[in-house]
């Protein structure tokens, strides 16, 4: 008979809620106790999971509640600090909820510190658990389109950083080993509107293209006109002989291609367990082996370093070219694109080029 593990939620949140509730249904786990800063959230959840235990603080969790397995399910800009700790306790598992942290560099060390301690770790996104984009994901990868070329992406009423990152990561599984090259941003700020404890863009456009060409344009924001009305998320992934759309996380696609020139809509059965249960079998299977498997926080973090790229750029107002850590901002220019030139101030003749 399987092992059942304890475990703990940091944060009741969303992303904590899901946790729970797989944790609950999971024969896997025993959920013991959670940690939010809001009374109210620690009473909804003491409401729902009878016998369990709440914290108003992470740290006293830890301390006084042990468990084989902690999730993180903050904000992003806590998940580091937090994981930390976790870590630093005899844990044989650990969730964190994406992104893995606010940046890049922080994402990156919670990755390189459970792989330092060779603890099992997975990062929970929803794509990667839905059977239809399973079956795209394989169709595009077996050439039924052609040459992959351009993803694009449009999504309202969301961000970069909250919901750009689940379609980045989705972009990041479509293109494989092709390394990214550069990432161009820009941002309007005008409502200074913020989103799970982040500032948020009130639109945004981002460019970014791979090594080997394939680029991908994301249109997100506040307010975004999607076409067919009504919808909040479109994804059109464009290859040289065809092209496939879905909307989001739905579970069907249409298929454009020389099979079937008009489109072929193709669905699939969702999964019995919710995606979030399902990582969490993933992770007390690595547990079981004392094989952890970082292919999927790996693949995680390379669509975190999109979307600090993509956050960097347009703070400096530059293209950022990869690995992000080799980025350094440019100084400051008084180059206007769009006045006119005086003949001064040094530069390029562009009909030279």
């Amino acid at each position: 008979m399987a092992k059942t593990y304890t475990a703990c939620v940091i944060g009741g949140g969303s992303g904590g809620k899901l946790s729970a509730n797989a944790l609950a249904r999971s024969p896997r786990f025993e959920l013991l106790a959670i940690a939010d800063l809001k009374a109210e959230t620690r009473a909804d959840l003491l409401m729902k999971f009878h016998g369990i235990r709440a914290f108003g603080d992470y740290r006293e969790l830890l301390r006084e509640c042990p468990a084989d397995v902690v999730c993180v399910s903050t904000f992003a800009s806590t998940h580091e600090p937090i994981a930390r700790a976790a870590m630093e306790l005899p844990i044989q598992g650990l969730l964190v909820e994406k992104p893995l942290g606010h940046t890049y560099a922080a994402g990156k060390a919670v990755v390189e510190e459970a792989k330092r301690r060779r603890l099992p770790l997975v990062v929970p996104h929803g794509m990667l658990q839905n059977r239809a984009l399973q079956d795209l994901l394989r169709r595009v990868h077996e050439g039924e389109i052609g040459p992959l070329r351009l993803v694009e992406i449009e999504n309202s009423n969301w961000d970069i950083s909250s919901a750009g990152i689940h379609w980045m990561h989705f972009f990041v599984n479509l293109i494989g080993d092709d390394p990214m090259d550069f990432v161009l941003t820009a941002c309007d700020s005008s409502t200074r509107t913020w989103r799970d404890g982040m500032q948020a863009e009130t639109m945004s456009v981002t460019l970014g293209q791979t090594k080997g060409g394939v680029r991908v344009v994301l249109h997100i924001g506040d307010e975004i006109r999607i076409l067919p009305d009504g919808k909040k998320c479109i994804f059109r992934v464009i290859g040289e002989d065809g092209r496939i759309d879905f909307y989001g996380m739905a579970g069907e696609y249409r298929l454009f291609n020389p099979r079937h020139p008009n489109g072929e809509w193709i669905s699939a059965e969702k999964y019995a367990e919710p995606g979030h249960q399902r990582y969490l079998e993933e992770l007390a299977g690595m547990i079981d082996s004392g094989q952890p498997d970082y292919a999927n926080a790996e693949k995680s973090l390379r669509a975190l370093e999109i979307v600090d790229a993509a956050y960097l750029s347009n703070r400096h107002r530059c293209l950022v070219r990869f690995p992000l850590e080799s980025f350094v901002p440019p100084a400051p220019s008084n180059w206007d694109p769009g006045s006119p030139y005086s003949g001064q101030g040094g530069g390029r003749d562009g009909r030279k080029l």
